[in-house]
């Protein structure tokens, strides 16, 4: 069975010679496989007559064709399409009540269409987008699965679904006022209360909700979420702005969810996802061409799977490539040659200070950062940045060239990618390094051609962190770039920084909040402690096990290793190796 998606906003029949239409063998015979009914439209491919050769997309010239050869039986079970040579949908996951079920995957897969489905946003058109079949016809397709049910009692008003949305950043655009009087509105003050403080959302309720920061946004999200009343709770990405200790919370609050109603989530922070639920249906396919929900696994089996790139049960390859993580035993050997270093230095922002210990980076070095929000952390990377002055202390170096990329990201651009790259970039954007080893993982050819404003959160991400990574200088700055990527972007952005830094003898300072990617990435951590929002200390850098010691003693929680694949994974509270590791001060690298 071939698959024929075309991308009709790259698509340009006046700018081409139409060699897609030439080049086709059903054409050349006779029969048109690819018509263009208007020279203003992009071409229908009838997937009928394609014979999957492969020309029409190397024939492109603008990487608008995928043709794409998927198993027959797939077809039996298409649940939904877009419309012609569009994305389409294979399989429904199965909710349970009482458990925890996650969807996890790459974006562009089906995910948030697979919530709006179950939500009942949107009606599953199985496949004929041209005459979508009613409420009842779906109910009978599922006929003699879970699935029946439960949209019987969704489309007859028996069950109310709550869907917490990914796009948090948009929530300023429909939602006024501050964040207190909102959720007062909903009437249950009691309840309100519960949420506010399992939230520590206190602080913040007189905020405005325009002037939030994306953090309390995503709290405030999942606070009006658990305000609704309903049977069915989904929620899509909880994790994006918020630190580890907010995302353990946020966890155990899902989890106190689901032993009353029934929840599926989608997250991409494989540590929090392992610890919060019980059940994951993988998702595999092609972004933005076919997505496929397989049968429910259980945590541990289902991320392992995704890790290795191979559904066992399915016999399905979703990766060419393993994910893998080693033991800090096998990290490279370091060999001291500072680029940088400082003394004691102060930092006074408003009404919060900022204590920064000495320290130093070395020449092809990655430093993680980890702590709380509000603790320092883009502080210092701005005072490295050269954004912000000291009180007292200073960088002791020679001059650095330094490239920055903050944690919220923005530009008033409005062309394409390529021409930003262009602007940006100048020759270096042709330089084979650049191409090889920075655009082509993280898939930056692909967006070339699409305009910057109509880029999503996870595409733009990708574009910064390229760019970020491409400019010529000794110190890159990378604030929290897992920000909105899926979990396989995330770690292909860590492979690609960890490039940069051994092939060019650079350095490095990542922020963020995924642990796994931390861990992938850092030579030496710095650690953040203290208050929130009055102070902070930052400390180190230390070797990976003193500051993922000192990390996670201030967190509260203790890491093993997986035996299959050694990614780190979070004990149960007050588990007999949880009690072990505490008692000895071994918070993480237990074997």
């Amino acid at each position: 069975m071939h698959i024929a998606v075309l991308d009709p906003d790259r698509c340009h029949p006046k700018r081409c010679s139409h060699e897609c239409w030439s080049y086709c063998p059903p054409v050349r015979s006779g029969v048109p496989a690819i018509e263009f009914s208007d020279e203003d439209l992009p071409p229908v491919i009838s997937e009928q007559l394609c014979v999957g050769c492969g020309i029409c997309p190397k024939k492109c010239p603008f990487d608008a064709i995928k043709i794409i050869n998927i198993q027959d039986e797939l077809n039996k079970r298409k649940v939904h399409q877009y419309g012609v040579n569009s994305f389409r949908l294979y399989s429904l996951p199965i909710l349970k009540k009482g458990r925890v079920t996650a969807l996890l995957g790459q974006n562009g897969l089906g995910k948030t269409t697979t919530l709006n489905i179950l939500s009942g946003i949107v009606i599953p058109n199985l496949g004929d987008f041209e005459n979508p079949p009613s409420k009842d016809r779906v109910i009978e397709y599922f006929s003699g699965t879970e699935n029946a049910a439960y949209f019987r009692e969704l489309y007859d008003g028996n069950r109310k679904v709550v869907l917490k949305s990914q796009y948090v950043d948009s929530i300023p655009k429909v939602v006024k006022g501050t964040i207190g009087s909102y959720l007062s509105s909903f009437g249950d003050h009691v309840r309100m209360s519960e949420i506010v403080d399992e939230l520590s959302l206190k602080n913040s309720l007189d905020k405005d909700i325009g002037k939030c920061s994306g953090g309390e946004l995503q709290k405030f999200a999942i606070a009006v979420a658990l305000m609704k009343e309903g049977d069915t709770y989904l929620f899509d990405e909880t994790s994006s702005y918020l630190d580890i200790a907010e995302r353990l919370r946020v966890s155990a609050l899902i989890q106190d969810l689901a032993r009353k109603k029934t929840v599926m989530v989608v997250e991409h922070d494989l540590a929090i996802l392992d610890s919060m639920v019980d059940e994951i249906h993988v998702v595999y396919g092609t972004p933005g061409a076919y997505g496929v929900v397989t049968e429910e696994r259980s945590a541990n089996k289902a991320i392992n799977a995704f890790l290795s790139g191979f559904l066992r049960e399915e016999n399905v390859r979703i990766r060419n490539y393993r994910i893998e993580f080693l033991k800090r035993s096998s990290k490279r050997a370091e060999v001291p040659n500072p680029l940088t270093s400082w003394s004691g230095v102060g930092i006074s922002l408003g009404g919060f200070n900022l204590k920064v210990n000495p320290g130093e980076i070395q020449v092809g070095q990655i430093i993680g950062a980890l702590g709380r929000n509000s603790l320092g952390k883009t502080t210092f990377m701005r005072y490295l940045a050269g954004e912000l002055k000291s009180d007292q202390g200073t960088v002791f170096s020679n001059p650095i060239k330094i490239s920055y990329k903050p944690q919220y990201i923005h530009t008033d651009f409005t062309g394409t990618c390529e021409e930003l790259l262009e602007t940006t970039l100048g020759s270096r954007r042709d330089d084979s390094f650049v191409r090889a080893e920075i655009f082509s993982p993280l898939d930056i050819e692909d967006l070339k051609e699409n305009s910057v404003e109509d880029l999503s959160g996870g595409e733009f991400q990708r574009l910064s962190i390229a760019i970020t990574l491409a400019r010529d200088a000794d110190l890159y700055l990378l604030d929290e770039p897992s920000a909105h990527l899926d979990s396989v972007y995330r770690m292909n952005a860590s492979k690609v920084v960890r490039r940069v830094v051994e092939n060019r003898k650079k350095s490095a300072v990542v922020i963020d909040h995924d642990i796994y990617l931390i861990d992938l990435i850092s030579d030496r951590l710095m650690v953040f402690t203290g208050i929130p929002g009055k102070e902070g200390e930052m400390n180190g850098p230390l070797t990976m096990e003193e500051g993922m010691n000192l990390f996670l003693s201030e967190v509260g929680i203790t890491f093993r290793r997986d035996k299959s694949t050694n990614r780190p994974r979070i004990n149960k509270k007050n588990s007999a190796l949880d009690r072990l590791q505490r008692s000895s001060g071994n918070f993480y690298y237990a074997e």
